[in-house]
């Protein structure tokens, strides 16, 4: 469900400081938040939760202003990272490393253990509007694999960044048509997306695949696709990738593997891979090890205890148990600036 995280007009923005961070000061870190005292002060925002992380739309008719200082930082240490997606106007930030604006199609990057000053501007009719992903850094660094301390500018014309783009700008485009949970997974989605889309940038000549390790990608591309069936041999692998049996053989030799030993790894990881799930309890052993190729449940849970030393009905019990600690309530320091 989107929320409305506040809205400030003549009437109530000498209290901004005190309203930016929603009526429970869920949302942000601490930060000195002003805006201009303009003729028109027009500013909303609203939210949609995610998980640990928000999507905030924000949208204004004047200059805004935040800033981090170390004294805020040492008031609250809160470790967040902040993705912008300007749709109009511009954003100026300023930190250690200088000065550098993000132009409407521009995605910026800030996280709040580094400090920082961010001013929102206006376009020519006098409108700003961005869209911004709050996310825990530890979340992030798991999907996007670089350093933003420093405030990282990207354009969105990136293929990978644009997609992501379009996932986050749909969530506002739908009314409460969304579970949480379905918004968490977009919204994890996109950010894997853009972590793609980073790695693809920190390698500016990837490197060539030989012709040896192409056909090997097949070769796992194949099994992967057909893994869920029990009839899947050797040969059947050869001739889906167009290779002889004995050079199937070689390629193996050379990755340090056999084909029943890549396709049970497989088979089991993606079995255990499935009991670790939230809904795992809702499916039988007896349908996982069907749907990942066993012949029999048996079967499946000798190689499964083998190769993981528990049985699979422990295996879940322990992974279940495992998220209802995790999703146990926990205290949020006062404070915090997702």
């Amino acid at each position: 469900m989107i929320e409305t995280l506040f809205t400030i007009d003549r009437g109530n923005y000498r209290d901004c400081q005190h309203l930016f961070r929603g009526e429970r000061e869920q949302e942000y870190y601490r930060g000195d938040y002003w805006m201009d005292d303009g003729s028109v002060i027009d500013v909303s925002a609203r939210r949609k939760p995610a998980g640990p992380s928000a999507v905030i739309l924000l949208r204004s008719a004047t200059r805004l202003f935040f800033r981090r200082t170390r004294q805020h930082i040492r008031e609250d240490g809160t470790d967040l990272s902040v993705l912008w997606f300007v749709k109009r106007g511009r954003l100026l930030l300023s930190n250690q490393m200088g000065s550098r604006s993000a132009q409407c199609g521009d995605m910026l990057i800030t996280r709040s253990t580094s400090p920082f000053l961010i001013e929102c501007q206006p376009d020519a009719h006098g409108l700003h509007e961005v869209l911004h992903v709050t996310v825990p850094t530890h979340v992030l660094r798991g999907l996007v694999d670089c350093d933003a301390s420093a405030g990282l500018l990207l354009s969105t014309q990136r293929p990978e960044l644009a997609i992501a783009d379009t996932i986050l700008s749909g969530l506002f485009q739908r009314e409460g048509d969304l579970a949480e949970e379905t918004t968490r997974t977009l919204v994890e989605a996109a950010l894997a997306i853009i972590g793609q889309g980073l790695r693809g940038d920190a390698s500016l000549t990837p490197p060539r695949q030989s012709v040896a390790e192409k056909r090997f990608a097949d070769v796992q591309r194949f099994v992967e696709v057909h893994l869920s069936d029990p009839g899947l041999s050797a040969a059947m692998t050869a001739r889906g990738c167009g290779i002889s049996p004995r050079y199937l053989t070689t390629l193996l030799q050379q990755n340090g593997t056999s084909f029943s030993q890549l396709i049970w790894d497989q088979r089991l990881e993606q079995a255990r891979k499935w009991m670790a799930r939230a809904d795992a309890n809702s499916i039988s052993i007896s349908e996982i090890a069907y749907g990942v190729g066993f012949k029999s449940p048996a079967h499946f849970s000798r190689m499964f205890k083998r190769t993981y030393k528990r049985n699979p009905s422990d295996y879940r019990l322990d992974a279940c148990a495992a998220q209802v600690m995790a999703a146990a309530p926990c205290a949020v320091p006062s404070g915090v600036l997702h």
